[in-house]
Parts: C-alpha cells; sequence; structure tokens
C-alpha cells in the first residue's frame, strides 16, 4: 500500500528559515563578494595603516607626483610627497566610520519613529509619518550642505547631520511592518495578556520586521558613505589634513592632468565601497524574502 504525505509532514521536512536564508545568500554569488569587499576594506582601513612604512601625514618632498608603482612609494605620491596609500587607508578609515555610524544612528530614529507610528497609529501616528514626508520633500544634498554649513566640521557632527538626513526611510518601512503585524494573533495575544506598548513593540513586533530593516541598514551605509563624499568633495565635511576619500578628490581636481592617480584612486574606492554594500543589501533581501524558493 502506498503511503501519503501531509502538508504539515511536507513541512517538518524543509530546514529552519534561517538555514534557507543562509542558503539563499550563499548562493548569491554578488553578495558574497560585497560581503567579501567589505571585510577586506575594513581590514585594510582598521589595520593598513600601522603596517605601512609611510604615515598618511608624513612629507616625501623629494619624491611629490611620484607616479604609482614607481618607487617607495607604492601607489605614489600627492603633491605635498604624502603617501597616497596611506592616505586612501586613513581615508577609508574615516569615511567607513562615517558610514557605519550613521546606518546605527538613522536606523535607530527610523525603527523608532516607524514603530511607534505604525502601532498607535490615529493622530500620532499621521502626524508622525506626515513630518517624514515632508523631510523627503527636502532635496537631501542641499539639505547636507546646509546644516553642514552652519555647524563646524567634523567627524562626529558630519555623521550626525547625515543621520539626521537619512532615517526617513527606514521609518516608512517599519511603519508598513508594524501596522501589518499588530493584527496578527501573537500580537493581540500578548496585547491580551497585560503586556505593556514597549513590550508588545520591542519584543513581539520589531523581532518579526528585522529583515526589512537589516536590508535597509546596509543600504544606508552606501548612501552615508556616498554623502561624505558629496560634501568632502565640497568642501563643507571632512577638513584636511585629515584625508576622506571626499576630499581626496577635491584635492586632486587641479590635478587631473599631470597626475590622474590622485583622483582615480579614491574614486575607485568609493565606487567599490558603494558597489559593495549594494550587492550586500540585494542579497539579503533576496535571502530573507520569505516568498522566495529554496534555490
Amino acid at each position: 500500500m502506498g503511503t501519503s504525505t501531509t502538508a504539515a509532514d511536507a513541512d517538518d521536512d524543509l530546514p529552519p528559515a534561517g538555514s534557507r536564508a543562509l542558503r539563499r545568500f550563499l548562493h548569491h554569488r554578488l553578495a558574497l563578494a560585497g560581503l567579501a569587499t567589505i571585510v577586506l576594506l575594513s581590514l585594510n582601513s582598521a589595520i593598513g595603516p600601522s603596517l605601512l612604512p609611510f604615515d598618511d601625514l608624513y612629507i616625501d618632498i623629494l619624491h611629490r607626483f611620484a607616479a604609482p608603482f614607481s618607487g617607495p612609494h607604492l601607489l605614489g605620491t600627492d603633491q605635498l610627497g604624502r603617501d597616497l596609500l596611506a592616505r586612501l587607508m586613513m581615508a577609508g578609515r574615516v569615511s567607513l566610520t562615517v558610514g557605519f555610524a550613521a546606518m546605527l544612528l538613522s536606523t535607530a530614529l527610523g525603527t523608532v519613529v516607524g514603530a511607534v507610528a505604525g502601532y498607535y497609529g490615529g493622530l500620532a501616528g499621521t502626524a508622525l509619518m506626515r513630518l517624514v514626508d515632508a523631510m523627503l520633500c527636502f532635496p537631501t544634498i542641499f539639505l547636507l550642505l546646509t546644516l553642514a554649513a552652519l555647524v563646524e566640521s567634523g567627524l562626529a557632527t558630519i555623521t550626525l547631520i547625515i543621520a539626521l538626513t537619512s532615517w526617513m526611510e527606514v521609518a516608512r518601512i517599519v511603519e508598513a511592518q508594524i501596522r501589518a503585524l499588530r493584527e496578527r494573533d501573537f500580537a493581540v495575544a500578548a496585547e491580551v495578556m497585560g503586556a505593556s506598548d514597549r513590550w508588545t513593540i520591542f519584543r513581539e513586533l520589531l523581532p518579526n520586521a528585522v529583515a526589512p530593516i537589516v536590508v535597509s541598514a546596509t543600504l544606508i551605509v552606501a548612501r552615508a558613505i556616498l554623502l561624505e563624499s558629496y560634501i568632502s568633495f565640497l568642501g563643507y565635511g571632512i577638513q584636511p589634513p585629515t584625508p576622506s576619500w571626499g576630499n581626496m578628490l577635491n584635492n586632486a581636481q587641479q590635478y587631473l592632468d599631470s597626475a590622474p592617480w590622485l583622483a582615480i584612486f579614491p574614486g575607485a574606492m568609493i565606487t567599490l565601497a558603494v558597489t559593495s554594500f549594494n550587492f550586500l543589501g540585494d542579497g539579503l533581501r533576496d535571502a530573507l524574502d520569505p516568498r522566495m524558493e529554496l534555490p
């Protein structure tokens, strides 16, 4: 006699959701390449400068505008004779720090605003979401430049400015997720059992909305690095002699004909970092989407 397989038996045969998400992610080659690149960039920026014979402020006046691979400086030197590789590594430390710190701040702020708006709804939720819409109406780059011009430039202030102009997308995503989840059985059961609003939001609802938040966070890092490069390139961000990829591009403008490597290398680092975070975000989105089929 043949045996029949019930739906429950079929579900039992499936691997856990976390395992399925990991398998989907491991099959996303671009995401894996992006993750590997991000790890290498982070390690390179964290420990790379200490492994070089020159620091980012050392001036070798005898080797000004040295071309890459032509002397003691592997990637050449700038107009003052400073080692370009050392400056790229230190600039990566600054730019990645801004990216990760701005991501944490903006994700935290957007998550709180979106969770409150989605859970309570009504007048409070409408007012918060109209604030989000109003913030999104302003062109980000002009808002950034205005704020940067009004405060003293520095790592902390630039990070805070970028975070304050990057939380709105997270708020909209979280608000939609919480609004959909608050009517689910587990949320209703928590309310019936007398759980506080804080407990329901942070222990019941947000853990079930973590997937889109994580995906959005990776994309915010890429956006923050790009925004820091914009405002530093325009002279309102990280100020010399502290290097960032953006102000290195700014300083290289007048030497594009005579020393193009001064612009090529920092531009390539920005492109590599932003592309890698975008690939990672795409991979996480596909891996965490329950509608995706197992490969």
